[in-house]
């Protein structure tokens, strides 16, 4: 056995079932021996960021530690923004780099570079493999990194003389990680706290970000033997049913004005699997003035009181905490707090302006009609993002999959690549604009390659939306750079070219047929919506402001 042969055998032994990835010179060993091992599936991406986001939607979709393999320089170097990704999002990912030969390192090869220096500020951790037989306790360690704690990306780069050393080892060893000892076990008197600055609370909220996906059964159940509202952050979205009626819906810059004025009133705020960053909190001095306690559950002790004061931290797994509350919740007496959220929510639906031209809005809520909801979504960056965040109702956990923390444009169809993978029997929606889409359109090649029967749904705008919407509320219109519609594409053309059906929808009367062809059709989809080209998403909060900034809808709008 060689090196790259002892790489894969590693792998088989952490379960891994998929990979993603594109070969070159410096990894081609370990694809010469992936041609014998067919039960490592193999997903050939059509760039190399395209191999990441997919591991990433395999990864968030399935609870599953997401694998990638990329060839060294420049290869290595198109991860850097789905390690980025990956990391601000907590994303258990391991990627597994060639490097030129060990004799090369620092000569400026071809194809060189320091990918452990580039990487080592957006990965959790990383390796450079200097000797053969370290290969299973690296590959070990890396999947132990990466997925227990706050779960993050792993990077092994390797040289390429090393996946042709003979190995000699054994794979019978354990991870050598004596500093790293995550907390899964809250403190009982802190859990005791929390549960008793609840009970004395007269305004409460549960905020559940992306760390609580896991433990969304002892979740629900706490909410509902409580009654306490329930706020979902963008990545929190499907902890609970959105259509649960103690969801409030999603906070910050784009959430609902319910879900806002609830932390702006509340008392105590209890957290669980998020970091508050600041497109939740806005100017901090101004977030949840008028709350008495904060709650924080992490398991990452550094994300508690980092943002946001915290009176009562507690440093652990959500699951585990969360079962703990569960043990001990009581019902609360919280009508007159339900009676004011009930008002706002009333006075307050998310805006939905009626046009004479099809509207996103529109388009989002006839495909959770059709299907009830059923189906895993992915989106791009940007205000389709923010309107499919609104208007699609998650169902279950895991099932609402977007780039969070740093906002990637192109993520969408690779993420549904990945989910579509993990999860091959299932309905896969991938919400895009057409400027995030045509940043990573060459991934329809792999759908059609491994007959993926992803459906996306392309709201064009003819523009960089969202950077148009902030050029025309503070920027006096002066729009710079975000027109596209005179060059865009004919995307049910380009779609039939890589051989994906393709529908292209301009009348409101088309939109009943079309969403319904669009989800009969057995294998990958493209459907173009020609949306209004000046909508705004709202409501919004402009950034650096707080809730009492709030734009609520645009002024003079007819909602329907």
């Amino acid at each position: 056995m060689n090196g790259a042969e002892a790489i894969l055998e590693a792998l088989a032994r952490e379960g891994v079932k998929h990979i993603f990835g594109v070969p070159g010179g410096a990894n081609m060993p370990m694809y010469d021996a992936l041609y014998d091992r067919p039960e490592l599936e193999h997903v050939l991406a059509r760039h190399e960021q395209g191999a990441i986001h997919a591991a990433e939607g395999y990864a968030i979709s399935s609870g599953r530690t997401g694998v990638v393999f990329a060839t060294s320089g420049p290869g290595a170097l198109n991860l850097v923004t789905g390690l980025a990704d990956a990391l601000m999002d907590s994303v258990p990912l391991v990627a597994i780099t060639g490097q030129v030969a060990r004799s090369a390192v620092g000569t400026d090869a071809f194809q060189e570079a320091d990918v452990t220096g580039v990487t080592m500020p957006i990965t959790k951790h990383n390796y450079l493999v200097q000797s053969v037989n370290d290969i299973p306790r690296i590959v070990r360690e890396a999947f132990v990194i990466a997925s227990t704690g706050r779960p993050g990306p792993v990077l092994i780069d390797v040289p390429k003389d090393v996946q042709f050393d003979e190995f000699t080892g054994s794979f019978d060893v354990e991870p050598r990680l004596p500093g790293y000892k995550p907390t899964i076990k809250g403190h009982p008197r802190q859990i005791q706290r929390a549960l008793e600055a609840l009970a004395a609370a007269k305004r409460p909220v549960m905020m559940l970000g992306g760390g609580a996906h896991h433990a969304a059964e002892p979740l629900r159940k706490f909410a509902e033997a409580t009654g306490i509202p329930v706020i979902t952050t963008l990545k929190g979205l499907g902890v609970l049913p959105a259509d649960h009626p103690q969801v409030l819906g999603m906070p910050g810059m784009h959430g609902t004005v319910a879900a806002n004025r609830a932390l702006q009133h509340a008392d105590l705020i209890l957290a669980l699997g998020l970091r508050f960053d600041d497109r939740i909190t806005g100017d901090i001095e101004k977030f949840a003035p008028s709350v008495e306690t904060v709650v924080h559950v992490d398991i990452d002790p550094a994300e508690i009181g980092k943002v946001v004061r915290t009176d009562v931290p507690i440093v652990g797994d959500a699951r585990w905490v969360a079962e703990r509350l569960l043990a001990g919740a009581r019902p609360l007496e919280l009508d007159g707090w339900w009676t004011q959220l009930r008002a706002w929510q009333e006075a307050h639906p998310l805006p939905a302006p009626e046009r004479e031209q099809l509207t996103s809005q529109e388009v989002v809520r006839a495909f959770w009609e059709a299907t009830g909801g059923e189906a895993y979504v992915t989106t791009g960056v940007g205000q389709h993002q923010m309107f499919a965040a609104q208007f699609w109702k998650p169902k279950f956990p895991r099932s609402f999959i977007t780039s969070g923390g740093l906002g990637t444009m192109g993520y969408g169809l690779p993420a549904a690549v990945g989910v579509q993978v993990a999860h091959p029997d299932a309905l896969v929606l991938d919400f895009d604009g057409d400027g995030s889409f045509q940043m990573t359109m060459q991934e329809l090649a792999t759908l059609v390659r491994y007959d993926l029967p992803v459906k996306v749904i392309l709201l064009n705008n003819g523009y960089l939306g969202m950077v148009r919407q902030w050029q025309d509320l503070f920027n006096d219109k002066r729009y710079a750079e975000v027109h596209l519609e005179e060059s865009n594409p004919d995307f049910a053309k380009l779609a039939e070219a890589f051989g994906v059906r393709g529908f292209t929808v301009e009348r409101r009367e088309d939109l009943k047929e079309v969403v319904e062809a669009t989800l009969a059709h057995e294998g990958p989809v493209l459907a173009e919506f020609r949306v209004y080209n000046e909508e705004g998403v709202f409501p919004m909060i402009p950034a650096g402001g707080s809730a009492e900034d709030m734009i609520i809808e645009p002024p003079g709008e007819v909602q329907s």
